[in-house]
Order: C-alpha cells, then structure tokens, then sequence
C-alpha cells in the first residue's frame, strides 16, 4: 500500500513515509493509492471479535510496510485498561430502540481524540526507525481544544520527539485549557495564540510548506511532523471504532447482518466523519452521514449549495472544538469523490486561498449529495437538546454531542426514515461542564472546577478521572504570541538564530 497526494505534486510514500512527514512537504495531504475492502461476511464476523483485534484487521490493510508483530504491539501499548476505561474502548450506549451514543472519551483525555492519539505515537516511533531518519521529529500541533492535551500526553517523554502546541486564546474551556498548561514531560510545550484556531491551523500548515524555514530546522537537527489529522498516522485509527460499532451492534442483537445504519458526527476539521466514510468505501453499511456543525456552518452550507466560503464572520461557541472555518480532511474527501482528480483539487484550493472559496461541479455535488447531509445547530437548540436527552433518557450530553443529536433530529424530521442512527460522543461532559450545567439549571457558580462538582451532584454521573483534582495541579507551559509570531517562538523553543 503506497500513498499518493491530494494535489499529484509528490512522488509515491510508503505509509511509514506519510506518517513520518505528517503532511505533503509541496501541499496537499497524503492518502492510500487505493482504499481495501471487507468482504460483508468479513464485517459480520467481527461482532466475535475484541476492539483490539478489530483494530489489527484494519491496520494490516492499509500498514503494510509494518510487520505483524509490529501492529499488535503498537495496539497492545494503546488499547488496554490502563489507557481506557472500558472494556469495550468505544462502548455504545442505547437512548432508545433507534438512537445510540458511541462514546469515544474514555480515554486518558476525556475526547475522542484519544482512540486516535494512543496508537499514532507508537506507529511514528516504529516509522522513524524504518526510514532511518537521524533527526528529531518536531511535531507542531494546531488545536482547537482536545486534540492539543491528547497529542501531548501520547507523545509525552517519547524519546526522539519533541511536541509544541498551539491553542487559541480565549477559544477553549477552561478545563481544557488546564489539561494542557499542566502538562509534564521533558518534550513538550503550550502556546496560547492571539487570533482563532483557523489563524493557527493555517500558520502550522504554511511552516510545513515553507522549504526556507524547513532547511533552518534541518539544519539544527530537527524534522516537522504532525499529529493533527492531516497526518494519516491520526486519521487511520479512527476508522477502527466504526467498524467496531457496528459490531458491538450486531453483538447485542440491535441490528442484523446487512442493516445499515446512519451516523451522525459533530464536525470541525472534517477527520472524524471522513474516517467514517473511509469505513464505508472499506464495505461498512451505511445510509447516511451526517455532517454536524455549530453556528460555524460552513460544513453546513457546503453540502446544501456546494460552495465552500469561509467570507463569513468566526463565532466562538460553547461547543468550540468545532469553532472551524477550514476543514482540513475536506481535501481528502474531495479527492476521493472526485475520483482522484488533482487538477480539480488544486483548482479549489487556489481559488479558496486566492477568494476564500470554491464550488464544486454539479456530479461532485449529486454524488456527495447522495451519502451526505449537512445540518447544524444554534447555541439555543444545543442547550435544548442536552436538556431534552437529560429529562427523557438520564443522559448527559456535553455541548458537541449535542449538536450531533440535533443534527440528527433535523434530518430525521426532514427524511422521516427509520433506520438506526449513531450519534459520535466526541467528548465527555465535564470537559464543558458550565455550558452543560448551564443547559441543565440555573447556576451562580463561575468557577468551572466546582462546577464540576454541583454537575456531578445533579447527574449522578462520575467526572472523569483525567480532569479529577485537575484544578491543584501545577501551571507548567505560560508561552503566548501573535499567530504572526508562531515562527519566532518556534526558533526561541529549539535555540535556534
């Protein structure tokens, strides 16, 4: 299995190469040659099977370059009980005969950014030994909240590696913002940015295609890398629990071989519901996706008119993991439904640099439209649906969740089908526990961390164990800079004139 860019502007890598470069070094983003496939009995036959061993099926298909003995190790060191605290990895929780929660934050973190972020270190250090590279990796990471505190905490005290973490200012929650500052670890660094994630995400991705600042790095012996999900070493592992979602389902009799189901996924970057999509090319049975967002509808917009405009205003919300106007894994997706056509992604891409936007072609659009739909929800109607979940089913939902159900009944009530939907948990409740609460009664508290507490006390549900006693821990990281300034702070970390 070789990888190919998006933009037909790099030669073929193996997929220890795409790992270790993170991202195409001329532009673009590396994806497999050719997408594998199960065969359905394949599929069916995976509700015998553990998380663990449903992850080896899928990374033997697209690692090929990795030994066996390599990918069960590197799945040992990631899903197990210390790292996870449930059996299941990614458990299913039933709402009603119809409606299921696949909770992806039962790890070290409390976000689904875990499931990927457990595994992707173990797969670079492995990449680097094969490609025999005799620099340190540098991974830089642009975050929108949770992909920051799970990436320092699955490539902490790696030797060979150091990591640097770029949030925005003001644009996380305070819990989040905590997991990160706290931190430990002789490799790792925080930086809080003036501007919005988008104004970080775009920094990062121009140091990976700037050859000047490249060379000033190699020369100091350093390599870039990534671990935000324009690095297939991230993407890849999410494509796991969909598989394992469906058959946990088949397990528990919910559904029966050749249902298909729907799924629902808050959306930002466009990761999580694109390694749902690679499921599906991959033979898993699916009706629908759809594509949730917050009041940063661009995803929304984009499936409705296929027009892709990010001239619009950037709005902080209570959900803001998805406070994203360019979605990164939309290139890929775009390259996949296009059949692999880098003239028309390059095409995009230049008019979304040079106008802030893009329209696809009418059979793009027909296609797409086939598979996806784009809904979102307000503010108001995310507060709504974690009350509604709440008094009808005892559930707690945190505010990205929440968009998803929301999203989904949206759609519901448009289609009117009947068919069974996942809606992804990207996070665990308490990671937004004043909006939650918020949603739930009327509080006075401002503390976020004895918010903790009263929503503990009102849900009965246990704050998870990576955000206990979180607010004692000791601020390790107090770097800030200007976006402008991203390459500055870069050279001041390493030392470097």
């Amino acid at each position: 299995m070789n990888y190919i860019s998006t933009r037909a502007n790099y030669e073929q890598v193996s997929a220890a190469e795409a790992i270790r470069l993170g991202m195409v070094p001329t532009g673009g983003l590396f994806v497999p040659e050719k997408v594998p496939t199960f065969s359905q009995e394949e599929i069916y036959r995976m509700k015998e099977d553990s998380y663990q061993n449903i992850a080896y099926k899928i990374l033997e298909r697209y690692l090929t370059d990795y030994t066996d003995e390599e990918l069960k190790d590197v799945i040992r060191s990631a899903y197990n009980d210390t790292n996870f605290d449930h059996a299941d990895i990614a458990p299913i929780i039933k709402l009603d005969d119809k409606l299921y929660i696949l909770e992806l934050w039962h790890g070290p973190t409390a976000a689904f950014k875990d499931m990927a972020l457990q595994l992707m270190p173990h797969l670079l250090i492995k990449a680097l030994a094969k490609v025999k590279l005799d620099k340190e990796i540098l991974i830089l990471v642009a975050t929108s909240g949770d992909t920051g505190k799970a990436a320092l905490e699955g490539f902490k005290d790696v030797e060979g590696v150091k990591i640097v973490v770029f949030y925005p200012q003001g644009g996380v929650s305070e819990v989040q913002e905590r997991q990160m500052l706290t931190t430990g670890g002789n490799n790792t660094e925080v930086i809080a940015v003036e501007g919005n994630f988008d104004d970080c995400q775009s920094v990062v991705k121009d140091i990976f295609g700037d050859d000047h600042f490249k060379e000033l790095i190699s020369k100091n012996g350093y390599q870039f890398s990534s671990a935000n999900s324009i690095n297939w070493g991230r993407l890849l592992p999410q494509i796991i629990y969909y598989f394992a979602t469906y058959a946990y389902l088949l397990r528990d009799g919910e559904i029966k071989e050749g249902d298909k189901i729907n799924i629902s996924v808050p959306t930002g970057n466009f990761g999580n519901i694109l390694a749902a999509y690679y499921a599906y090319q991959m033979g898993l049975p699916v009706n629908k996706f759809i594509c949730a967002s917050n009041d940063n509808k661009v995803l929304t917009d984009f499936f409705k008119t296929g027009i892709y405009d990010i001239n619009r205003d950037f709005k902080q919300t209570i959900s803001p993991s998805m406070d994203i106007l360019i979605s990164s894994n939309l290139e890929r997706f775009l390259f996949e439904m296009t059949g692999h056509d880098a003239d028309k992604i390059n095409s995009y891409y230049e008019s979304l640099n040079e106008e802030g936007k893009f329209a696809i072609d009418e059979d793009t659009k027909i296609a797409i439209n086939d598979l996806f739909v784009g809904e979102y929800a307000t503010e108001e109607e995310t507060q709504k649906t974690i009350t509604q979940v709440f008094n009808k089913f005892d559930y707690t939902l945190d505010t990205h969740t929440a968009v998803g159900v929301k999203a989904y009944q949206e759609y519901q009530k448009e289609v009117g089908d009947n068919i069974v939907a996942v809606i992804d948990s990207t996070a665990n409740p308490y990671k937004f526990s004043k909006a939650v609460l918020e949603s739930l009664q009327d509080i006075e508290e401002e503390n976020e961390f004895k918010i903790l507490k009263e929503l503990e006390e009102l849900t009965g549900l246990e704050i998870h164990r990576g955000l206990q006693g979180l607010e004692k821990m000791e601020i390790k990281h107090n770097r800030s800079c200007h976006s402008k300034e991203i390459r500055e702070e870069i050279k001041e970390i390493l030392e470097i004139e």
